[in-house]
């Protein structure tokens, strides 16, 4: 195995998802980027049937692209029966139908239904199949369920290591729950309240001298409280500010000469 990039994180303190099987992976490459996918996504037990590749593959560690941590984890199993024996729950991920009676969930409801049963303590698995022919029927008449990802029906072809990170990152949202409002700010700040109260100190001036109430002075205050609300409709950034004032005081200095004009600005 290559070594495990500098600083690498003991994922062993992930919480335990389910075990994604890969039924009968002809391609190595396949292998490793699913390996990335499930770490992407919290997932670390990864088990093979019948790799059509000796595994370990040194292209399935270069694919994992610093996923080495679920590829030396990962077991090799002669049957899928072997590699799922020990689950609780499985689910087979196949977009063909079946001439059998099983349930077809999509891949929210399917983790919802798979991290309620881990948490009271039973193991889960997730049955992927071959790049060639996917899952065999053989295969899925071993699983309660089956799971489809609803795609293009124009063009539904979805590359195995695709599917696995479809399901793993559903895992990964429920880990997380609903997601909380956050805001990039990259390198500037949200502004203070006395930056923007010398912003609108600032316009509000300028508009005076420039005579913007001069005709509907008994609607000034009105006026200015919408200008003030439509301009806080979002948190304004400091550099919202600098940005608004330069062009206050830009448009200020174009007024024609002569024009009433204080020498301040801001």
């Amino acid at each position: 195995m290559a070594d495990a990039p500098a600083g690498r994180r003991d994922f062993a303190g992930l919480p335990s998802g389910p075990a994604i099987v890969l039924v009968a992976p002809q391609m190595p490459e396949n292998i490793g980027s699913a390996a990335r996918a499930m770490l992407n996504f919290g997932l670390t037990d990864l088990r093979l049937v019948r790799p059509e590749k000796r595994f370990p593959h040194p292209r399935a560690e270069a694919l994992a692209s610093g996923a080495s941590f679920v590829l030396e984890r990962a077991r090799v199993f002669d049957s899928t029966e072997a590699a799922v024996g020990d689950l609780h729950r499985l689910y087979a991920a196949t977009a063909r139908e079946r001439e059998m009676l099983k349930p077809v969930q999509g891949p929210r409801q399917a983790v919802a239904e798979i991290g309620a049963a881990l948490r009271t303590g039973e193991r889960c698995g997730i049955l992927f199949g071959s790049e060639r022919v996917g899952l065999l029927n053989e295969d899925v008449v071993l699983a309660e369920k089956i799971v489809t990802i609803p795609v293009n029906p124009g063009f539904s072809s979805l590359n195995l290591a695709q599917a696995v990170a479809v399901l793993a990152y559903e895992w990964w949202c429920f880990l997380a729950g609903p997601p909380a409002e956050r805001f990039s700010f990259g390198r500037t700040r949200p502004a203070t309240r006395e930056e923007v109260f010398g912003l609108f100190e600032h316009l509000e001036r300028e508009l005076d001298e420039a005579g913007y109430f001069a005709k509907v002075p008994d609607k000034r205050e009105a006026m200015l409280t919408n200008i003030r609300n439509s301009l806080q409709r979002g948190p304004l950034l400091d550099q919202d500010v600098r940005t608004l004032r330069g062009i206050v005081k830009q448009l200020a200095g174009k007024r024609i000469p002569g024009s009433k004009r204080r020498r301040q600005d801001g």
